[in-house]
This record gives structure tokens, sequence and C-alpha cells, in this order.
């Protein structure tokens, strides 16, 4: 009993710590080549969320489905943003792009196909989301996507925006 009530005040501090962080400096790559540092991702003072996604996670691809859905409404109604990480491998890099088109999802799409900034968050599976306040702090992390979670988002977005 005493190690799962250790187990589980380290799980809490451990959220507490990630929830307050700031994005490590890794370098990705946008759809076109172009390089971008994960340290200087913003949205002007405003919140966003970052997406980790593959093309071969149906959990993953289902989120971001769902979110396109009310995107834009989610857009107009807090300023948000979503930036969606690929972390395909290299060989799978080519799926990418053709998934975001047919799709139709307006997100910004990075590259992450060594999982670099997977790693230095520390995160084990995907889909993982972050929400990071207009001040660039992890203000909220989760892993996993079950029909309807994608409300959490939006729900916290308007509580960070609340707090402006």
């Amino acid at each position: 009993m005493k190690i799962k009530h250790l187990l589980c005040m380290v799980c809490v501090a451990l959220a507490a710590i990630t929830a307050s962080a700031q994005l490590p400096s890794v370098q990705l790559k946008t759809l076109d080549g172009k390089v971008v540092n994960t340290a200087t991702l913003s949205n002007y003072g405003k919140p966003f969320v970052i997406s980790f996604f593959a093309t071969w996670c149906k959990p993953c691809n289902r989120e971001l489905k769902a979110i396109s859905e009310v995107y834009p409404d989610w857009q107009e109604e807090t300023g948000m943003k979503l930036i969606a990480i690929s972390t395909d491998q290299a060989q799978n890099m080519s799926k990418v792009k053709p998934l975001v088109d047919a799709e139709g999802w307006e997100y910004e799409v990075l590259l992450d196909p060594n999982s670099d900034l997977l790693r230095a968050l520390g995160i084990q599976m995907i889909p993982h989301v972050l929400i990071i306040d207009g001040n660039g702090n992890i203000a909220d992390s989760r892993s996993g996507y079950t029909e309807g979670s994608e409300q959490h988002i939006i729900e916290k977005i308007r509580e960070l925006v609340a707090d402006k």
C-alpha cells in the first residue's frame, strides 16, 4: 500500500513539473522542408495545442479528424491553434502530406522522424496532446484518445483564455 501511495505521489509531482515546463529546443521540419525550432513555437500570446500523431495510428487520426470538425469554431472562439507533429519514421514521411491533404486538416504540420521531441518531453505513447498556455508553458498533457475526449482540449483552452 505504501509503494502505491509513493508511486501516486511521484506521478502527481511529475505531472506538476510537466504542466509548468516550457518546450525544449528540438529541430523539426515543416512539410516543405523548412527547419523549425520547437522552443520558438508560439501563438502570439494565445494558447495552442500540440498533437503528436503518426499516419499508421488509428486513434491519432480519429482524434485529429474529430478536432478538424470543430477547429474553425475553436479558433474563432479562443484564437487557439493546433500544431500536429508527425512521429512517422523517415521511411514513412512521404505518407504524411497525402494524409493531411486527404483529410483536409488545416493544422500546421511538423515532422519529428526520430521522435526527438517525444523523447525530450518524456512522452511514451501516441496520440499525445500538449496544451500550451499563452506564455509558452505546458498547461496540460495527456496520452490516448477516446471518442469525445477532444472536449477536454477546448475546455482547458477556454480556462486558459479566461485566466488571461
